[in-house]
């Protein structure tokens, strides 16, 4: 339906405005505005989180600006994720920016510009507006990896992000320009009633979407499109890479199911098999080669490869036969595992800033032997997101890949789950790797780690949510499966 009333445009408004005030605040007043211009990025973006939540109990979807730009309860949940995830990273890496003279404004501007960036990419309802929102994210994300640019490795992993990133905007527009050429439209419900009707030729629409997972995939970090991940991942300040792992993760899993679902779903049957080989390569890549690697941020690198991996095997799984019997399961199992993959990467990532001090970063796995004894606390945080990441019970990582798993099986692909199950004990590996540092070896540096009351608490909330929501993780499940059915077009 179309929305006569904009108000409910009021919560992406109010994160457009505190952009525009951020930047006039600090413009007019400079350097001594710093603290106010992270106070109106973390209020205005905790303010549309909740705002965002709030709307998603609405199940109409209310389409704007002739249909480009579409407000439903998928949409307004990611947004709300998206919003409250960033607000969890600038708290987190509040101290580090401080210790390394990164608490400036373009810092908050870039990412606020991001997550605007992130928020079209999920409410997008058009091929030209979810590309608009792609390039938004984006280029604020080259741009932020690159603002320590003392250190040649910062500036080395944004002009890789920058050139590759530009190739893969490449695919997707050539995509785009195929489709748009078979169907004649770019409004994702007029290219999917058209491709459904059978009269466009099918090879053109093949070659499409071929460019478009491409693009997706890339984003995504999937295999054989992640040769970005770990290089930005290390070679960016701690700060700047939960930036570019968290929020855009899940907005990339929203807009690939944008692409592919809302505005491709009669190409299943093509997509799928595509999907399947990047699915597989990405679990089987992100979880071995995660094995050797020392450094922990290359570490998470791929295992965010492994993990996207899981969220592919929840977008193959939605038509089977050409039914559409299983897609809401399917889909809100992708869903429900995006969204816990942030929690845990903010939980994991608020640890390493948590034990860097100025000029010195805790990358190496050496840095967390004996974190036990110099912080109990912090090291059992550590080691519920170690478990929720490898998928260990009582844990909501273990709940989410068996959604998936479940999702798998049901679409008959048997084969692959066993890959998943298989490829998940050769990556627990390096995750446990962490918990036996922290727990049996003796700590090799004996200062103490300065943290506010602010990060500590929700640090300790963060890991008690992925503790809680392993233990009772319906609530959050049926949220996503009650969103995704009131989205799909069936």
């Amino acid at each position: 339906m179309q929305n006569a009333s904009m108000s409910i445009l009021w919560p992406d408004a109010i994160l457009m405005a505190s952009v525009v005030l951020a930047w006039l605040n600090d413009t007019m007043f400079g350097p001594k505005s710093r603290g106010t211009t992270y106070l109106i990025a973390l209020v205005s973006t905790i303010v549309c989180g909740v705002w965002f939540a709030v709307t998603a109990l609405d199940p109409t979807p209310h389409f704007f600006f002739t249909r480009m730009y579409i407000v439903d309860p998928f949409a307004s949940a990611m947004k709300a994720v998206v919003c409250l995830g960033y607000a969890v990273s600038i708290i987190y890496s509040k101290k580090y920016l401080e210790d390394r003279d990164l608490f400036r404004g373009d810092f908050f501007l870039l990412g606020l510009f991001s997550l605007l960036g992130q928020c079209v990419m999920i409410s997008g309802n058009n091929f030209l507006t979810l590309y608009l929102g792609l390039e938004l994210m984006s280029l604020s994300l080259y741009a932020v990896i690159a603002l320590r640019k003392d250190v040649p490795q910062s500036n080395e992993s944004a002009m890789k992000y920058y050139v590759l990133g530009a190739l893969a905007s490449g695919f997707l527009l050539y995509g785009i320009s195929m489709i748009y050429g078979a169907t004649g439209s770019l409004d994702l419900n007029e290219v999917l009633k058209t491709v459904a009707s059978g009269r466009i030729n099918d090879a053109v629409l093949l070659f499409g979407a071929i460019f478009i997972v491409a693009g997706v995939a890339f984003k995504m970090g999937a295999v054989p499109f992640h040769m970005w991940v770990p290089d930005v991942y290390q070679g960016a300040p701690t700060a700047m890479t939960l930036l570019t792992g968290g929020g855009p993760k899940v907005a990339a899993f929203a807009w690939g199911l944008r692409f592919l679902v809302m505005g491709l779903l009669p190409l299943a049957v093509d997509w799928q098999e595509m999907l399947v080989i990047l699915a597989a390569l990405s679990l089987i890549v992100g979880n071995i080669t995660g094995i050797v690697q020392k450094n922990i941020k290359r570490m998470l690198a791929y295992s965010a490869i492994s993990n996207m991996g899981f969220v592919l095997l929840g977008l193959l799984a939605g038509v089977v036969d050409g039914k559409l019997t299983g897609a809401a399961g399917a889909y809100s199992s992708a869903m429900f595992y995006s969204i816990i993959y942030l929690v845990t990467t903010l939980g994991t990532f608020g640890v390493v800033m948590l034990l860097a001090r100025r000029d010195f970063e805790a990358e190496m796995l050496e840095d967390f032997k004996g974190l036990n004894q110099r912080s109990p606390v912090f090291a059992f945080v550590m080691m519920i997101m170690m478990f929720s990441l490898a998928g260990i019970p009582p844990t909501v990582g273990f709940y989410a890949k068996l959604a998936v798993l479940e999702a798998t099986m049901n679409a008959g692909l048997t084969w692959l789950a066993v890959l998943a199950v298989m490829t998940s004990l050769v990556g627990a590996f390096y995750y446990l790797r962490v918990v036996k540092l922290m727990y049996f070896d003796a700590p090799t540096d004996a200062s103490p780690i300065v943290a506010g009351g602010l990060n500590r608490s929700l640090l300790a909330f963060n890991g008690l949510a992925v503790l809680v929501l392993g233990l009772v993780p319906g609530p959050l499940m049926s949220a996503c499966l009650t969103a995704i059915s009131h989205t799909l077009p069936l």
